[in-house]
């Protein structure tokens, strides 16, 4: 297994409802940087921003978008991941799509569905927390709106998992609950926890201040950035999380819940 794994963050603005262009703003960004890398991960919906018109701007598993992931992920040998617009027998997707270098898909459909900006009323939502196994860590994705439901991201005996992905295009307006909950998140979980976030105006005159997070499983933030665009690589350290789960067992005296996956 990989002891350290190193997990590279994209913050950045994103083109409104603009396919192409995101994917050619990442396709620089990534082919420019040289990164040696484990992960690379995007925003929620990086190759659109949050919109609700799925009917014009989603895409299929074979689309250009996942196509572009795998290209990404083939140059740099690394998983590729964040969330898309998928279109699949007649329903769309807020979907969380993971690729591997080898072109292994693995996906997860967003859970909860933001109701405030209607969400529930133009996507399908998913009934499936997944547990990505990848260079011996146990990964669990999550997008954005999930954060606030502890339950659903519960790390549990059979729910296990060592680092919690999310992706999410979160406004500034709430950026105190997005600092606050994916602290608790970690903290709860005794989980590494990364999470990035976009930046910028989306088409709806929303503001973003990105406030992308790296957080320990004690809690400690070891990055975050605000309002700038930025890619960012940090690592990861396995040791250093089962050190703590064993000098600091919580999770024995926990309340047994178990949620069906």
């Amino acid at each position: 297994m990989n002891n350290n794994l190193s997990v590279t963050l994209f913050q950045q603005n994103l083109f409104w409802e603009n396919i192409e262009a995101n994917i050619s703003k990442f396709a620089a960004l990534i082919n420019s940087s040289g990164l040696i890398t484990d992960i690379l991960v995007l925003p929620e919906m990086f190759s659109t921003g949050f919109s609700m018109q799925p009917e014009k701007f989603s895409q299929t598993m074979d689309g250009s978008a996942i196509s572009a992931m795998k290209a990404w992920a083939r140059a740099c040998n690394a998983a590729v991941c964040g969330s898309l617009i998928i279109s699949e027998k007649g329903k769309y997707y807020n979907r969380f799509v993971w690729v591997e270098p080898d072109g292994k898909l693995t996906y997860y459909d967003k859970g909860h569905l933001f109701r405030m900006g209607e969400e529930q009323l133009h996507y399908s939502k998913g009934n499936n927390r997944i547990i990505i196994d990848y260079k011996g860590w146990k990964i669990a994705p999550f997008i954005c709106y999930d954060l606030r439901f502890p339950v659903w991201l519960r790390r549990s005996t059979a729910y296990n998992y060592d680092l919690i992905l999310l992706v999410a295009n979160w406004p500034e307006k709430r950026s105190l609950h997005w600092k606050t909950l994916t602290q608790a998140r970690a903290i709860e979980n005794q989980s590494y926890l990364v999470a990035v976030n976009r930046v910028g105006i989306d088409g709806n005159q929303v503001n973003h201040s990105g406030d992308s997070q790296v957080i320990k499983p004690t809690g400690d933030i070891i990055f975050t950035e605000a309002h700038n665009e930025t890619v960012k690589t940090l690592k990861l350290n396995f040791d250093d999380l089962t050190q703590y789960r064993t000098n600091f067992p919580v999770g024995m005296d926990a309340d047994i819940f178990e949620l069906n996956n």
